[in-house]
C-alpha cells in the first residue's frame, strides 16, 4: 500500500494524531465534570481566566480573553453571553474604549470557580500523572513553544 499519502508508517507515529487523541481524552473528562454545573469547557477557561485576571490587575476585555485562550470571538462571545444570563459575569462598556467590552466575574462567578477549578486541577493531575513531573515540566515547556505568539485569525 504505498500510494498512501501518509508520512508515517503507524498512526500512532504521528505527533497530530496523538495529540489529537489525547486531547479529545481528556476533554472528555472535562466536560463529564463540568456537566453537573451546566458549564462548558470554554466556559469554564474563561471563567478562570477572569479570576486570573482579577487577581494580576488585568484590564480585562474580550479581546483579551481570546488573545489568552485562543478561542475564538465566536465562542468567547456565546460563552459569555451565557455566563452573564447565569449571572456569573458582568460584560459592559469599556470606560475608554467604546469597541471594547470590559469583563468581570461576579461573586457568585467567583464562587463557582473557586468550587470548579480544584475538580479540573484533580482531573489534570491524575490524567497527566501517568507521565513523570519531568516528563510533565517537558510537555509543558513544547506545549508552550508550540503556541506560543500563534493567532487562529
Amino acid at each position: 500500500m504505498s500510494d498512501l499519502p501518509f508520512g508515517f508508517d503507524k498512526p500512532e507515529d504521528s505527533p497530530g494524531f496523538l495529540l489529537w487523541q489525547t486531547t479529545t481524552i481528556w476533554q472528555r473528562q472535562i466536560k463529564r465534570a463540568l456537566e453537573t454545573y451546566d458549564i462548558s469547557h470554554p466556559q469554564f477557561v474563561i471563567m478562570a481566566t477572569l479570576l486570573w485576571f482579577e487577581a494580576h490587575h488585568y484590564d480585562t476585555t474580550q479581546i483579551l480573553i481570546v488573545n489568552w485562550s485562543k478561542l475564538d470571538k465566536m465562542t468567547v462571545s456565546k460563552s459569555l453571553k451565557k455566563l452573564v444570563a447565569l449571572g456569573y459575569v458582568n460584560r459592559i462598556e469599556h470606560e475608554t474604549d467604546t469597541r471594547a467590552k470590559s469583563v468581570s466575574l461576579t461573586e457568585k462567578g467567583k464562587e463557582m470557580v473557586r468550587l470548579l477549578v480544584p475538580m479540573v486541577e484533580k482531573i489534570d493531575s491524575i490524567f497527566f500523572g501517568k507521565a513523570s513531573h519531568q516528563e510533565q515540566n517537558n510537555l509543558v515547556h513544547i506545549l508552550a513553544k508550540l503556541t506560543a505568539g500563534t493567532q487562529d485569525e
